[in-house]
């Protein structure tokens, strides 16, 4: 018997029904066509347009559902226009994150051969490594609780001994698989900012306990300012980089620089139980409408979402699909002949998402 998978489906603001509809469309795609398994959808309400028509940004009943799916697949949300009366802005993604839990926040790092990009990389070389950050707290921790007042302002940084073990375990079990994938060396590295901050100096004591229980993976440190430097000059050097939410944040964005942009930034917060899967990018109002969205971050965060599903219930034939969807994704902007503009290129969203199906007709094909 085949099993099914209920996926939740946040289908955003601006840009976000348009590129979760054939995102969707591929993950049902596959799923017919496989025999081992199977997916259901239920798409609920939140975000900035649904807060602007009935006052709530994430419906009681929504993150009900969605805590009792099998995983989450989130599109870009908030409007500029829409915000809380404080002035912040509609971030359900983040309500989820502090709701289940989800302290790791997965931001891979991929450019192959012949994918155009800002770095023309030395022959032979490819990019392909993986930014973990830390998702619930760090300089996040007040996040709209900061003390301000005429003379000064302050946030806290807070960094726990329970959370920093989670998040380390989870780096090298990442680091060993994609070791016995072939994909890196098996290395971790520590980013953070240890000689300044004693908290910082915790959080890299807490690693180092932590890597004595992988012995048969490699353990470094590098503070954050040197991390963005070699992202720039050595980033195929790296492997699997974990760090505090705010240098997170912003070293995710690099990342997706290297990439070519947030188009194809896909992402994931993982926790003990539940996860979200979501493009890095904003819902990008301005271009709403138009059909002319890069889909692609939105179909790897898919893909992202395939592997974790097999591997949390040790599904092959998840795992197999997650793989095929990425590397499609891959080999069609390393063509590149159907790319959107963001890109540089005149596709639109459906003819991009297009592409990707054609090639995995072609790639199960041969």
């Amino acid at each position: 018997m085949t099993d099914t998978f209920e996926i939740a489906v946040f289908e955003g603001d601006g840009i976000g029904p348009e590129i979760t509809a054939p995102t969707v469309a591929l993950l049902k795609q596959m799923a017919a066509a496989s025999t081992g398994y199977d997916l259901s959808f239920a798409t609920l309400p939140a975000g900035a347009g649904h807060y602007a028509k009935t006052g709530e940004s994430l419906p009681k009943e929504s993150l009900r559902i969605a805590g009792e799916a099998d995983a989450i697949l989130l599109s870009a949300m908030g409007l500029p226009d829409v915000r809380y009366p404080d002035g912040t802005e509609i971030s359900p993604q983040i309500e989820l994150r502090m709701a289940f839990g989800l302290f790791a926040g997965v931001r891979p790092v991929n450019v192959r051969a012949g994918q155009p990009g800002p770095l023309t990389l030395p022959e032979g070389r490819e990019i392909d490594f993986v930014l973990i950050r830390e998702s619930t707290e760090g300089l996040f921790y007040s996040m709209g609780a900061g003390e301000v007042t005429e003379t000064e302002a302050r946030e806290t940084l807070r960094i726990t001994r329970e959370v920093s073990e989670q998040l380390f375990r989870f780096s090298f079990d990442l680091a060993q698989s994609r070791k016995q994938q072939g994909r890196g060396p098996g290395r971790v590295t520590c980013v953070d900012k240890a000689n300044v901050f004693r908290a910082f100096a915790f959080f890299r004591g807490i690693f180092d306990e932590i890597a004595v229980e992988y012995p048969d993976l490699a353990a470094d440190h590098a503070y954050v300012d040197a991390t963005a430097l070699w992202m720039v000059q050595k980033p195929w050097d790296f492997d699997v980089l974990v760090t505090e939410n705010m240098f997170g944040d912003i070293l995710s964005d690099l990342g997706a620089g290297l990439m070519g942009g947030l188009g194809l930034a896909p992402s994931a917060d993982i926790g003990l139980k539940q996860a979200v899967f979501q493009p890095c990018h904003g819902s990008a109002p301005d271009i709403a409408g138009q059909g002319v969205a890069n889909p692609h971050a939105m179909i790897l965060s898919a893909a992202m979402m395939l592997d974790w599903l097999g591997i949390k219930h040790d599904n092959a034939a998840l795992r197999a699909d997650g793989a095929r969807l990425r590397e499609a994704v891959e080999a069609v902007v390393a063509r590149g002949d159907c790319l959107t503009r963001d890109l540089g290129g005149t596709a639109g969203t459906d003819e991009a998402a297009g592409a990707v199906r054609a090639m995995l007709q072609t790639a199960q094909a041969a």
